[in-house]
């Protein structure tokens, strides 16, 4: 085949392996869902997973290294036939590379009857393959400008190899330096990747109004120098993450994303939910950094946890969420235009991340928001399977 679109065509198997983003999306919108029903019952005493994990490390990890990881391998796998012009990976390879990854979901889930050393190997199969074809991919086309995308995902195998580590020496892996590396390796790809498509879908957007305004192009030398110093804000925070000057580059880090992000045009987007809440995903990256900050100065004030969760729900949360339904309507010719469904799923993110932050603020009222925001999570993502499903597991242009 000597085109992408030719060997998609010549699939003639089940729609939803006939591109990449078709299975790890839907696969992790219902892994989002049924884990935090997990988590939940977890923390109620009415579940008990035979899970090696301590409850909450088992939490963290199926968002960051459950959840993420899919989502990552969907983007990934649909993107880098773009980046590359090489053949992208579909049928029963793509089966194969979704099997890996419920396989490390199960292998965690059920650690308690298995070796340490065989869910390490099950769980981090996935991501590695994943790795090792995007290598393979960007020295084939030669195209190097993508190999630091590929060093955020080696730094998301190794946050999740340190991970499994820490939890096989009966540590708390949730409040380890493998958490640590993996969520900033999460931050680090919405400040790469993020730092991309927003300006440039905004600026297409705004194009087709016919709305004069413009964003500045990405990657120009301001981007670039936010880029490096939140790399290093992050490893400061991943290395030494109670120190005040971990704080105080996590505010630098805060503030100077805050002027990125202004540069894109984004109040000029506030008509098309499929185009604001770009912006709005990437706005809770200075605010996690922000907040982080303010925990580690003033923990009293700013509980660590509600802060982190800035990132790990909003951040990561709501930009995954907003790439998947634009994926989704894109790569299956659908209008780039939110409906009133899409909207709901957005804002119930929203509300799901407002009430998980207050309830590290109000604690009289934790046991309830905590319970708001675990329903509107669940509402978020149940809600992604049910409208982009059909459009997932459907040829395009099927689904009126």
């Amino acid at each position: 085949m000597k085109t992408s679109a030719a060997q998609i065509r010549a699939w003639t198997g089940p729609a939803v392996l006939s591109f990449g983003f078709r299975p790890f999306f839907l696969l992790a919108a219902i892994w989002a869902a049924v884990a935090m029903v997990l988590w939940i019952g977890m923390l109620s005493g009415g579940v008990q997973l035979p899970t090696a994990f301590d409850p909450v490390s088992w939490h963290a990890h199926a968002f960051i290294f459950g959840y993420l990881v899919a989502v990552v391998a969907g983007f990934l796998l649909t993107a880098v036939p773009n980046w590359t012009g090489r053949l992208p990976v579909v049928g029963w390879r793509l089966a194969f590379l979704a099997g890996l990854w419920v396989a490390g979901r199960l292998a965690v889930t059920f650690s308690q009857y298995l070796p340490p050393i065989v869910v390490f190997l099950i769980d981090l199969s996935c991501m590695t393959s994943l790795a090792i074809m995007l290598a393979r991919e960007i020295i084939a086309g030669r195209n190097w400008k993508n190999l630091i995308v590929l060093a955020l995902v080696v730094f998301l195998i190794i946050g999740g190899a340190i991970f499994h580590w820490e939890a096989a020496r009966g540590g708390t892996p949730s409040q380890g330096i493998g958490l640590r590396i993996g969520l900033a390796a999460g931050i680090m790809m919405i400040s790469v990747i993020g730092g991309r498509i927003v300006p440039s879908f905004t600026r297409n957007w705004l194009v087709k109004r016919s709305d004069p305004s413009r964003p500045i192009p990405p990657m120009q030398r301001f981007d670039k120098s936010v880029l490096l110093l939140s790399l290093a804000g992050l490893s400061l925070w991943v290395a030494r993450p109670l120190d005040a000057l971990t704080a105080f580059a996590l505010i630098f880090v805060g503030l100077a994303q805050f002027a990125r992000l202004s540069r894109w045009s984004g109040h000029r987007t506030t008509s098309e939910p499929l185009v604001w809440v770009l912006h709005l995903a990437y706005a809770f990256v200075p605010l996690g950094a922000l907040a982080l900050g303010a925990s580690i100065l003033r923990p009293d004030l700013v509980a660590p946890g509600s802060a982190q969760h800035l990132w790990m729900a909003g951040a990561i949360g709501m930009m995954t969420l907003a790439v998947m339904t634009r994926a989704t309507l894109g790569h299956t010719g659908r209008a780039l235009t939110a409906g009133g469904a899409t909207t709901g799923v957005y804002l119930a993110l929203f509300g799901a991340v407002f009430a998980r932050v207050a309830a590290g603020i109000w604690s009289v009222s934790a046991f309830e928001l905590y319970s708001i925001s675990a329903a509107l999570w669940c509402l978020a993502f149940i809600g992604f399977a049910l409208v982009y499903g059909p459009l997932l597991m459907t040829p395009k242009n099927k689904v009126s």
